[in-house]
């Protein structure tokens, strides 16, 4: 049987625990020395995955930004970029969205049985569309990256997605990234959603490394026995993030 990915979920969030405000504009909590170590860990990841939402809202490539990443993984005959991955209960993703430029990077994109054939009309072979089950499945999208070929899957998010992989126990690492403000906004968007998690008081999670990554804490968190306590990789590059 094949091995499930190792799977890092990675965030940033407000002091008060928020992924982003109510405004229209994205809120930017990482700086840009933590967006570079974000870099690196695209760069070493086979796949990014983020929720529908998170597309919708961020718009976000998905791709890795620095030319000597790009250079390297060139060099052992990866594409310049991991597998970008999204999963959709609805399939209403907007084909122009920047995740799914021709970059040569492979795009897969998991939905609901009810909407396959409408997502693929859509998207029109932009992405690869895979049937996830009525309820897409997590459990079922990890699986089919690990036929794929992936190994190491970064996921970046929104709050569903974390709060999924967190509560199906589907995470092998939580990189979670602290900025020095708080949003205060109650229509904001939390780290996760209310569920029952399988770490509590009685089940604590293990803290395995901190850092101070330009202005903002870095937590790092083991949430399988397959994490190691090796240091998390800090930034190399200096860049803006555009």
């Amino acid at each position: 049987m094949t091995a499930l990915p190792y799977t890092i979920l990675s965030c940033a969030m407000s002091l008060d625990g928020y992924l982003d405000d109510a405004s229209d504009e994205r809120l930017v909590l990482s700086d840009c020395a933590d967006l570079d170590r974000v870099d690196g860990q695209r760069a070493a990841a086979d796949a990014i995955l983020v929720g529908a939402s998170t597309v919708r809202r961020d718009d976000p490539r998905l791709r890795v930004r620095d030319d000597d990443r790009r250079a390297a993984r060139a060099s052992l005959g990866l594409p310049p970029s991991p597998i970008k991955v999204t999963v959709t209960r609805r399939g209403d993703l907007d084909p122009r969205a920047r995740m799914f430029d021709d970059d040569g990077t492979m795009k897969v994109v998991y939905c609901a049985s009810a909407v396959v054939r409408r997502t693929s009309r859509r998207l029109h072979g932009l992405a690869t569309v895979v049937d996830a089950g009525l309820e897409p499945s997590l459990r079922c999208v990890v699986t089919d990256l690990a036929e794929r070929g992936v190994e190491r899957l970064l996921v970046e998010g929104g709050a569903t997605i974390l709060t999924q992989f967190l509560t199906d126990d589907l995470a092998d690492e939580l990189h979670l990234v602290v900025a020095p403000f708080f949003v205060g906004d109650p229509g904001g968007t939390p780290f996760v959603r209310p569920a029952a998690f399988p770490w509590s008081k009685e089940n604590r999670a293990r803290l395995v490394d901190t850092a101070t990554v330009g202005g903002v804490a870095l937590l790092r968190y083991a949430l399988s026995e397959r994490c190691v306590a090796a240091p998390a990789t800090l930034p190399t590059v200096s860049y803006s993030w555009t």
